[in-house]
């Protein structure tokens, strides 16, 4: 998943997306190893975020 590149991109902490999406930071942190699946709402608000597409998150495309 391309989360932590996004995110390091950005320059934006763990701890403030995990704000934005109301969630504990360690449970970002999963997302982002691959150690816990992404919510489907989680997956929507983060391409949001990001102005991606969920493709382009899950790597199933290189067009963002």
């Amino acid at each position: 998943m391309r989360l932590k590149e996004l995110r390091e991109d950005l320059d934006i902490r763990q701890e403030t997306l995990a704000e934005l999406l109301k969630i504990k930071q360690n449970t970002y942190s999963q997302y982002e190893n691959g150690q816990r699946q992404l919510p489907v709402d989680v997956l929507v608000k983060l391409a949001e975020y990001y102005n991606v597409s969920t493709d382009y998150l899950l790597g199933r495309s290189d067009k963002k």
